[in-house]
C-alpha cells in the first residue's frame, strides 16, 4: 500500500524526484560548503527538546531531564501556569488564528489590547505588532529613512539591524562598538542630513555587554538626532522594574523608537513590535511591508503576550530573582577563574576562544546534565568562541551551583582553567 502511494506521488507531481545536472551542480556546491563549516569546527547542531521549555527540560533521547542554561526564558514565563492558561483560553475564544493580514480582516481586539499595555509599559505614545522583533527591525529604516538622511549603527548591532538598514537609502556610517568619540566623529560627518538616526541594542545578546544609552542620548541632544534602541534582551526583566536599558540608565522617555520581542522574557512564544510617536507608528501601519503582508499574531500568542505584560506590571519578584541569579553566577564563575564576558546582565558569554573546543565543552557539559550551547564564527567573530549562559527566574540557588560545578569540572578536564 505504501509502496503504491509513493509511486502515485512521482507520478502526480512532476520533477519532484529529478536529478538535473543544475541539481547535482547545486548539490556539489553546498556540500564543499557544508564541508568547511565542519573542517572548521563550526558546525551547529541542533538539540532537540522533548518537553516544556523551563528550567529543566528532556534534550533528545536522554531519559533524564538536565538543566537548560542556553535559554532566553529570562523570568521563567515560558511555561508559567497563568501563561498557558491565558493561552488555552485565547485559543477557545477566538482560534488559532487569522488566516489574514491585519489591515484586511486579521486584527481583533485583544490585539488593539497588547499594543496599548506595550505603548503603557514603555511610556509611549502607541506601539505595532509584527510577527517577530526581526521583522519589525526589517520594516522600519526603510519607512522611515530617504537619501536624504543618515543612520549610525554600533558595529556589533543585531543581525536583524543589520539587514533592516541594508533595506534603506539612508547614508549608512558604523561606529566602532559602544565608542562614544568614534560615534560623534560620525555624527559631526553629516550636518546637512534631513534626520539622523542612531541606532543600537540596549544589550548586545552575544557579549552581554550593555550600550551607554546615557551618553548616546546626549550625544543625539548635541548633535540634532533620533536614538534607536532594540531592547529584545531587556524587555521585561532589565532594570529595575523590567522597563529595560533605559531604565538602567535612569533615562526612561529620553529614546525615541523602541523595538523589542514577545519571544524571549515575555512568555517566550513569538512577536516583536516597535512602539514610539503615533505618528510613527501610523506611518508603518500604511508602508511597514513586514506587517502588510504577514498574518497576523495568532491569538493564543497574543494573548500569553497580554498576560506577561500583567505579570510584570503587577510584581517586582522575577525581575529581583533574575538579578539575583545573575549575580550570584557571576561571581562563582569568576572566581572560579573563568572569563565572563559583559557585567550585570543576565547573558553571561564563557570565553573560550577556539572553535572546538567550544562545542566539546558544550557536550561534556550535557553529559554532566547542563544544557549550554558552544556560539562560534559566523554567530561570534572567529577566534572568540564561548558558551553563552543565561540565566533564568526560574533557576534556584541549587541549580546555580550544579551548573558552577560542572563547568568548574569540564574546565580543568580541558585545561581552560587550573
Amino acid at each position: 500500500m505504501a509502496a503504491t502511494f509513493r509511486s502515485k506521488v512521482r507520478s502526480c507531481i512532476p520533477g519532484l524526484y529529478r536529478q538535473t545536472h543544475s541539481i547535482r551542480l547545486l548539490k556539489e556546491i553546498v556540500k564543499e560548503e557544508l564541508g568547511t563549516i565542519k573542517d572548521a569546527g563550526t558546525w551547529k547542531s541542533e538539540h532537540v527538546i522533548t518537553s516544556r521549555q523551563g528550567s529543566l527540560v528532556t534534550v533528545g533521547k536522554q531519559k533524564h531531564k538536565v538543566l537548560n542554561f542556553c535559554s532566553n526564558n529570562y523570568l521563567g514565563l515560558s511555561s508559567h501556569p497563568d501563561i498557558i492558561n491565558a493561552a488555552q483560553t485565547a485559543l477557545e475564544k477566538y482560534g488559532a488564528g487569522l488566516s489574514s493580514v491585519r489591515f484586511i480582516c486579521g486584527t481583533q481586539n485583544i490585539h488593539k489590547e497588547l499594543e496599548h499595555k506595550i505603548a503603557d509599559f514603555h511610556q509611549r505614545e502607541n506601539a505595532i505588532l509584527y510577527p517577530s522583533c526581526f521583522d519589525a527591525n526589517a520594516a522600519i529604516f526603510e519607512v522611515l529613512l530617504t537619501p536624504r538622511d543618515a543612520v549610525f549603527s554600533d558595529e556589533l548591532n543585531h543581525a536583524s539591524i543589520i539587514d533592516g538598514i541594508r533595506l534603506c537609502k539612508a547614508r549608512k556610517h558604523r561606529y566602532q562598538h559602544l565608542d562614544m568619540s568614534d560615534l560623534e566623529q560620525h555624527l559631526k560627518e553629516e550636518k546637512n542630513a534631513r534626520l539622523k538616526l542612531i541606532v543600537t541594542d540596549g544589550v548586545f545578546s552575544m557579549d552581554g555587554d550593555i550600550a551607554p544609552l546615557d551618553m548616546i542620548c546626549k550625544l543625539a541632544d548635541k548633535h540634532g538626532a533620533l536614538v534607536f534602541v532594540d531592547e529584545a534582551h531587556a524587555t521585561g526583566f532589565f532594570g529595575k522594574t523590567g522597563r529595560g536599558t533605559e531604565e538602567y540608565h535612569n533615562i526612561i522617555g529620553q529614546v525615541d523608537i523602541i523595538n523589542s520581542t514577545l519571544g524571549k522574557a515575555m512568555g517566550g512564544a513569538s512577536g516583536g513590535y516597535t512602539t514610539g510617536p503615533k505618528e510613527l507608528i501610523d506611518l508603518l501601519r500604511q508602508r511597514g511591508r513586514p506587517y502588510l503582508f504577514s498574518n497576523s499574531l495568532p491569538p493564543p500568542v497574543i494573548a500569553t503576550g497580554i498576560k506577561a505584560f500583567d505579570i510584570v506590571l503587577n510584581s517586582n519578584d522575577l525581575v529581583k530573582r533574575v538579578r539575583h541569579n545573575t549575580k550570584r553566577f557571576r561571581n562563582a564563575m569568576i572566581e572560579a577563574g573563568f572569563t565572563v564576558a559583559g557585567g550585570g546582565h543576565p547573558i553571561c558569554p564563557i570565553m573560550l576562544g577556539q572553535e572546538r573546543l567550544a562545542s566539546i565543552f558544550a557536550d561534556e557539559m550535557l553529559a554532566r546534565g547542563i544544557y549550554v550551547v558552544g556560539f562560534s564564527y559566523p554567530v561570534v567573530p572567529k577566534n572568540k568562541a564561548r558558551i553563552r549562559v543565561q540565566l533564568s527566574a526560574s533557576h534556584s540557588d541549587e541549580d546555580i551551583n550544579k551548573a558552577v560545578n560542572a563547568f568548574v569540572e569540564v574546565g580543568k578536564k580541558l585545561n581552560v582553567i587550573s
